[in-house]
């Protein structure tokens, strides 16, 4: 493995002290970022791996609140956002050629997890696009002792009347050379820097959504708009593929905002039925972002995953 370091944008992140990044050179040759926040005494570590159009810096304070659980946090720039290489000519656009090049990335961190000495034993926080690339990562051995998932993504929503369209206009669009344009109704702007505070499908709390507003502000270099239609039809192949796989045997906690509108909720109760002593939690009123939701919403889902990481009993499943 290749590395050297790289920039960590401390100033706007709020992790931590002591973080450090690196770039990690994948099997295929393509450059990605991997950062870690350390934690004095820490009893464990955590593998935290973002959603689409997401960067290191956005995870500072949860890792923050992950190092007063007395965890360490390594954070991944996934290929084609934040700081890692972007795949297309127009960085705007959030691409993949294949979705299991992802597992790529994950080999790449865990070499850096390795040679930096993280500390044992690893756990697994999946996010969104996170979530699914989390999931393979476990069904082919990830070696982590739990895992926790927030609104991941195992499915895609869709409306009934867009569902056929959205399995046929990807592979359309890449038989007529179209495959790198973006899907209809998604723009080139950061979804933060285009959609105000009211009425936003991400948070609650407005303090973090200003916080997303001005990392991307202060770092324009970490903006990303919306995804190819290739990216599109990779990211349903793969949630097919995984609703086809059956569920690790590890302990798992998956948290969804009561609200949530962006990834089928649907695919994760079938999945979290089907996980043996998995538990589901619905946080109501809470939107898709629920590490980075309001305070009372963030108590509930840390104090869980102190109890998941530490393996402690667990309080009833507040489950539906």
């Amino acid at each position: 493995m290749n590395e050297a370091r790289a920039p960590l944008h401390t100033a706007i992140a709020g992790g931590p002290s002591g973080g450090e990044a690196w770039w990690c050179g994948t099997a295929d040759g393509t450059r990605i970022r991997v950062a870690i926040w350390p934690c004095e005494g820490a009893r464990g570590s955590v593998l935290l791996f973002p959603g689409r159009t997401e960067y290191i810096e956005k995870y500072g304070r949860t890792a923050a609140a992950l190092c007063r659980l007395g965890y360490s946090t390594l954070v991944v720039d996934w290929r084609g956002q934040g700081l890692a290489d972007r795949l297309l000519p127009d960085p705007r656009v959030g691409h993949v050629a294949h979705f299991p090049d992802y597992q790529q990335d994950v080999a790449a961190a865990l070499a850096l997890a390795e040679a930096q000495n993280l500390p044992r034993p690893w756990h697994l926080i999946g996010h969104s696009m996170g979530g699914a690339i989390g999931l393979r990562a476990l069904i082919e051995g990830l070696p982590v002792e739990t895992a926790a998932f927030t609104g991941p993504m195992w499915g895609i929503y869709m409306s009934a009347l867009l569902k056929p369209l959205g399995w046929a206009l990807p592979r359309v669009a890449n038989l007529v050379g179209m495959g790198t344009r973006l899907p209809p109704s998604t723009t080139y702007d950061p979804y933060v820097l285009s959609n105000g505070f009211p009425g936003n499908m991400l948070t609650t709390d407005a303090d973090n959504y200003t916080m997303m507003r001005d990392q991307l502000a202060a770092e324009p270099g970490l903006a990303l708009g919306g995804p190819s239609l290739i990216w599109l039809r990779e990211a349903m192949n793969e949630c097919a593929w995984l609703a086809r796989q059956p569920s690790p045997r590890l302990p798992c906690v998956t948290f969804l905002g009561g609200n949530e509108r962006i990834i089928d909720t649907a695919a994760v109760r079938a999945r979290m039925q089907r996980w043996p002593g998995g538990e589901l939690v619905v946080l109501p009123g809470a939107e898709h972002e629920v590490l980075i939701e309001a305070p009372e919403t963030r108590d509930i889902l840390f104090s869980r995953l102190g109890t998941l990481f530490s393996g402690d009993t667990p309080p009833a499943a507040r489950s539906a």
